[in-house]
Parts: structure tokens; sequence; C-alpha cells
């Protein structure tokens, strides 16, 4: 394939008045032409003389926050966040309402009108962003930063400055008029600064937060008497702690197999402030119920809310998975991965303390058919594509190469802007950046999402994650459950034989036009993910590449394992669910 510097010539052109760049075909260049999709992705489409086909060069955007205005007026969008959104400091959502619903297309509004009477105002840096469009901007590179500060104070119209920095320092000056708003601004490494003009109240209240901070930093230094007191209560039960954890360490766990994982530095939570934070385990405060135990919502003292996993004491999730999981998922930070804030290890006593998912777990939703009515295409498959990006993490983008072994619907917990989480460690595995597959001494996991090599030969790889999520992408698109006589996947691979691929899609999904190509692709990709043999299914990173490029030519799949004859009658009957969250094994 060719590249960029023999295909394309970049020119950039700059005076004190405009700023110009652009990019040159070169003569010599094979057969290619440029696309706007139904979906608002621009594609670079090229003519491959040997495979005689068409084939993506490029698309564009491929970042949330590449589409441009994502956030609205006066927005920042950042893609390493969730949710991806938020208002420039000094403003807020000019409807909530929609904001909740994840549309950000109406931006913010100030909270405070600007004065330009006297000296009521001042300026806010936003940090390391890409500058706003700068269409209707002023330019003027002859003048240092400090004059366009000037400027625009001495400007009641101007909204903002930067520096004029696209060649990578210097002096220039960009200001942006009162009369248009800021626009299409994200976050970036390596980004300018942006400097915002706020009423000084705004900014005077700020201050007044920062002297706060400051006190309270401050008055413990008065009372030393109490600092030595805590730090001697800290010193007893960090040895109470280290007790627990050799106590736990004479069972042999994956962990310890593995040889590349150390002690971790965990908050440990005293049995008494969890006790106080679930009212004392109370069944109001329930969650859901499952071998491993009870899941309890909580409120710490500080009125951050929590989800307690307790384990009981003859709990399916012996002493190996609950350390496999406290040792795994406290070393992982993914916006797709649910954050352990800690765990409480004492007496008999052993808890996970979680993020507390408001929107409980994906089968609360997808198999129900009320429920399901919340969840529209759009959201389905910002679902989806989360939990790819997350499995995609854990196999090759995190500190450890992680197996997971138990992904399954009731273990991808949803928060309150439906963005999943995958929960649930106790069962995964490391694995070597160059390691095929392993054998495992047991089977265990989930009936109807375990692949064919794990279930009957004991034998895991990245390709078991791959076929588990497989199945969970069928269940989503469907809204109908892989289990009992219910072979799902084999039910898709009859309908995809015979063209009637589209029956699969759950009633609640608008399969309009608009959206039938994406459907019948992410299907597709869901087939390629439970095919029978190991070696036939895609990695995670190819699968993500299969969801978000809709020009990505996918290879037909193959019959996956069959296990009983399937009709649309088999799922025709209703399914009562009970659920009230997290689902164990």
């Amino acid at each position: 394939m060719a590249t960029y510097e023999n295909m394309l010539n970049f020119k950039l052109f700059s005076t004190s008045k405009e700023v110009i760049y652009s990019i040159e075909a070169d003569k010599s260049m094979r057969l290619s032409r440029i696309v706007l999709n139904e979906t608002g992705v621009l594609q670079r489409i090229m003519w491959d003389h040997d495979q005689k086909n068409w084939y993506v060069y490029w698309f564009w955007p491929n970042d949330m926050c590449d589409s441009y205005a994502k956030c609205g007026p006066f927005g920042t969008c950042n893609s390493n966040e969730a949710p991806i959104c938020k208002c420039l400091p000094g403003f807020s959502p000019k409807s909530p309402k929609e904001w909740t619903m994840r549309n950000n297309l109406g931006g913010c509004e100030r909270e405070t009108p600007l004065n330009c009477q006297g000296n009521s105002y001042g300026f806010k840096s936003v940090k390391s962003v890409k500058l706003p469009d700068t269409e209707n901007a002023t330019v003027d590179a002859s003048i240092s930063i400090m004059e366009c500060k000037r400027r625009c104070s001495m400007n009641c119209s101007c909204l903002a400055y930067s520096l004029l920095d696209i060649s990578g320092g210097g002096s220039g000056c960009i200001m942006w008029g009162y009369e248009y708003d800021l626009i299409d601004i994200k976050y970036i490494e390596g980004g300018q600064d942006l400097y915002l003009k706020l009423d000084k109240s705004y900014l005077d209240a700020t201050g007044k937060r920062k002297i706060q901070v400051l006190i309270g930093i401050m008055v413990p230094t008065t009372v030393m008497l109490l600092v030595l007191l805590t730090v001697h209560c800290i010193r007893l039960r960090r040895r109470k702690i280290k007790t627990g954890y050799a106590d736990l360490g004479k069972e042999k766990s994956n962990y310890n197999e593995s040889g590349s994982l150390h002690d971790t530095e965990l908050p440990m939570f005293d049995l008494e402030t969890v006790k106080a934070a679930t009212a004392n385990f109370s069944d109001a405060n329930k969650l859901g119920q499952g071998g491993f135990g009870i899941v309890y919502k909580g409120v710490l003292s500080g009125g951050e809310e929590i989800a307690v996993k307790r384990l009981s004491k003859d709990s399916s999730q012996g002493l190996n998975e609950f350390m496999n999981e406290v040792m795994l998922i406290a070393k992982l930070q993914h916006r797709n991965l649910v954050r352990l804030l800690g765990c409480c290890i004492q007496r008999s006593e052993r808890m996970l303390i979680y993020e507390f998912m408001p929107n409980k777990s994906l089968d609360f939703f997808i198999f129900d058919k009320v429920r399901g009515e919340l969840l529209n295409w759009r959201t389905r498959l910002e679902i989806i594509t989360g939990i790819s990006r997350g499995i995609l993490y854990l196999h090759q983008d995190s500190r450890f190469n992680i197996i997971h072994r138990d992904l399954k619907a009731a273990n991808i917990l949803l928060d309150g802007e439906m963005t999943p989480k995958i929960s649930d460690f106790g069962l995964a595995r490391l694995f070597q950046r160059d390691q095929n597959e392993m054998d495992t001494g047991r089977v265990v996991g989930t009936r109807g999402y375990m692949s064919p090599e794990y279930a009957m030969k004991g034998k895991i790889s990245v390709k078991s994650d791959v076929y588990s999520f497989g199945v969970l992408l069928l269940e989503i698109i469907s809204g109908k459950r892989n289990q009992g006589n219910h072979d799902l996947p084999a039910y898709a691979w009859e309908l995809w034989q015979d063209g009637r691929i589209r029956q699969l899609v759950d009633e609640a999904i608008d399969s309009s036009t608009t959206v039938a190509s994406d459907l019948v692709r992410f299907i597709h990709v869901g087939l390629l993910g439970v095919q029978e043999c190991a070696d036939d299914r895609p990695t995670m990173s190819t699968v993500v590449s299969m969801l978000s490029n809709e020009g990505m030519t996918l290879p037909e799949p193959k019959k996956p394992v069959l296990s009983t004859k399937i009709t649309s009658e088999s799922f025709s009957s209703p399914i009562e669910l009970t659920l009230t969250g997290i689902e164990g094994r």
C-alpha cells in the first residue's frame, strides 16, 4: 500500500492575514475517490489494480471528537472521558435534559452574563485544547501574547484569545468576537491554551474555593496531636491488612503463577464504614445476588454512592478468584472498565467496593421488552463499540495481557450516561504477548458464552473472549438470550444463509434504511466472532476496526457450532425476568 509521503503533497502558506493548508495529489497517484457516506464519515477509497476492487485508504473522523462541533457552542470534547462532552468553565448546558440524552449539539450558555463595565471581568486559561473554529476570528501574527491580552481586555466584544501557534511556537494573536460562538473545541495531547473571558464574580468564587482548600490543608497542622493519633491508627490498620493478605496468600492463584504481579496499594475500607454505608447490609439496599454472594448499594459519609460486592462464606468465587479480581482490576484504568474503589478484608468478611452503576447491568434492558424500548440503535451501537474497546484494552493496551473468561450481558454494567463498563474479573487470566493459548485446570464461566475449545478442551486464548463478544453482540441486536435450547448463533447463521438476517433485529430497533447497513455489518462481525475454529475468528483489534469502518471488506463467516435445530418460533415465547442488579455465575 502506498504511503502519504509518496502520494500526497502537503503545503502550508501563512501571512499576517490568513493561513492556508492544502493537500495536492501526486500526478502519478493511482485512481481514487473521496466519499462522504450516510453516517457522516469521510472516506478516501483507492482502486487496487491487482485485486480489482476498491479499498478504504483512510477515513475521518476516526475519533468521536473529530466530528465538527460535537459538543455544540461553548462545549468541549474529550474522547478519553465519559461523558465526552463538557461545558467550558463558567458555562452550563443550555438544555440539561438534552445533554442527559447525549444530544449535546445545543451546547452551553454562560452561568453569569459578561459585564463590560469597569474592570468586572478576567481570563481563565483552558489548557491543551484544539482551538475553536477560526472562520470568524481575528488574526494578527505581528503582536505578542501580552498585547493580544490587552486588546481583548479593551474590546468588550472579545470572547477569548490565544497564541498563534500553528507552526509550533513564537508570537501572534487570535481573538474570537462576541457575535460568534466558540465552537469545535476538543482536548488533545500537546494542544494550545485558550484564554476565556469570564465575569469577575465567577473568577472570585473560584478563588474563594481555592482559599478554602488551602485552609483545609493548613488546619490539621494546628492539631498535631490528632495527626499523630491518626498515623498511629493507620499503622495498626495496615498490620491487620497485611495479616489478612498473608492468610489469603496461602492459596495458590493465577496471579502468582504469572510472576508479573506484585502487591498493589489499594484503599482498604473498614468493616464499620461499609456497614454504615449499606445500613448494615439492609435488604432495601440489595442490588442483586449470585453464586458469589450479594451486591449492595451504599452511600459513604461524603455522599459518594458505591456498590459493595460481599462474598458469602460458601461463595463459588473462592479466595483465588477474590484476590485475582482485587490485584487485576486495581491496576486497570479504562473508561469501559468498572472502577474498583477499594476492598474490605476483615475477620471472615471479603468485600469489593466499586463505583455505583445507576443503570444496573445490560441484561436488565436488552432481555426485557419494555425496558428494551429505551435502547435505540444509536445507544446499542455505542454500547457494542464501548465493550469492544474495553476488551481490546484488556488484550493488548493495558499493562498486562488479560483474558476475561466471563464476558456476558450480566457483567456489562451501565453508568448514568449508558456507558458500558466491563466488570467481574474473578476468572480473568494473564497471558504472555507471544502466547497463542493456554490450558486451564478447570472450565469455569457461563454456559452460552464459552467458546467450543474452552468448553470441551479447557483451552483458552484471546479468541475465547472474541467468541463471548460475538454472542453478546448478537444478543444486544436481537434482544434474545443465548441459553438452553435457544442457540442464538445457530439461529443467526440460518437467517444469514437464507438472506433473512434482518429478522434477527429486535423490534425495539428502528431498522430504517439509514441504519440497515450498520445493523447488517454488526451482525456480520458477530457471526465472525462465533465461528467454530478459534483461528478463523478475528482479533479484537480487527473487530474494533470492522465496527468503526463501514468501507472495510469483511470475510464471509463460517458455520458456528450448531447444537440444536433453531427456528424463529424458538424465540417467540416471552421470557420473564426479575433481575435487579449484577448476576453471578
